[in-house]
Order: C-alpha cells, then structure tokens, then sequence
C-alpha cells in the first residue's frame, strides 16, 4: 500500500513537470488574447480531422472526428472503431439533425441535448466550437497563459478547458490536444490535422 502511495506521488509529481509554466493574464496577455479571436472571427470555416473521447460517470465513447465548421453551420462525423459505426451530427443555430444511430435521422434544436439524449455525451457542443480553437465562448470566463502567451486554460459555463499542446504552423496558433472537464464529464480531442 506504502509503495503504491509513494508511485501516485512520483507520478503526480512528473505531471506536474511537464506542465506548461502558466502566467496570469495581465493587460497585454487579454489584449493579445483578444487580437487572436478577433483573427479566428475572421476565419469561420475551417475543418479538423483527429480523434475524440467522452466519459461520464456513467459511460464512455471515442473514435475518429471529422468536423467542418462554416459560420454556425457544421458537420460533426464520428467513427467509432469498436462497432464500425460511423454518426454524423450536421445543423446549425437552429437546426440539428443526427444520423448513423438509428434507422431515421432524429432531428433537434440544440447540438448538445440531443448528443446527450441519444448518447448520454454530455459535449457543450455551442461553446465547444470557441474552445477547440483556444478562443473565449460568449459570456465570461477566465482563462491562464502560457508562457509564450498561447491560452493554457480557460474556465467558462463550469467547464475547465485546458491546452497542453499547440501546432504553431498555423497564424494564429492552433491547439493540438484540448481537454475539457465539468463534474464526471470529459472531452478529449486529439487533433491531427487543421484546415
């Protein structure tokens, strides 16, 4: 017992080391901040390829992500290797369509409670679409810096959005990995490609 007590600690404390040092937003971190969501405003289509995973207390899924995003439209398609199924969530604002888990397509006004509905995945799916480019959702939030200035995390709606990794071949910077928690509930991206 002594033993695995003492490896949870030498663990805790390698991830602590591999940490990104974090730095409290001064002025000009929110008003860098600021510029690169006024910059990522300006590019509203874009499209990811990688890969999810989302957990609750009570289940779990993951698989291959494609999402095309254009203005408040977008095209979420999942691939889930264990069963060979693949689900596509494609709406906008108003509208939201889910088709792949049953015979018809089930139709909704809100992303977020028909995932939750259908899958039991509790995925912000509105805010989500800021998050995964490291940039504030409407309404406020905290966020903590890196040091090269890039979000570290950001804290909005009860969630907790945290960074570990950014491709900087893209202007502005573009995340990686992005790690989302609220209570029970994660979402996992693991990205591979931005376009």
């Amino acid at each position: 017992m002594r033993a695995r007590a003492c490896a949870l600690v030498v663990f805790a404390l390698v991830l602590g080391a591999c940490a990104a040092p974090r730095v409290k937003p001064d002025d000009a971190l929110l008003a860098r901040q600021s510029e690169r969501e006024r910059m990522l405003a300006s590019q509203p289509e874009w499209q990811l390829a990688g890969r999810l995973g989302v957990s609750n207390a009570k289940d779990a899924g993951s698989g291959s992500l494609q999402w095309k995003q254009d203005g408040d439209a977008f095209r979420f398609s999942v691939h889930a290797p264990v069963t060979g199924k693949t689900w596509v969530l494609a709406g906008d604002a108003r509208r939201v369509v889910l088709e792949g888990l049953r015979d018809r397509p089930v139709e909704g006004t809100d992303a977020a409670a028909l995932l939750d509905r259908e899958l039991g995945w509790q995925v912000p799916v509105a805010q989500l679409t800021q998050w995964v480019r490291a940039a504030r959702a409407k309404g406020d939030a905290q966020i903590e810096f890196r040091n090269d200035g890039l979000p570290a995390v950001i804290r909005q709606d009860g969630w907790t959005i945290e960074y570990p990794d950014y491709d900087q071949t893209h202007l502005p910077a573009l995340p990686r990995k992005i790690f989302a928690s609220r209570g029970d509930s994660r979402v996992r991206l693991s990205i591979s490609e931005w376009r």
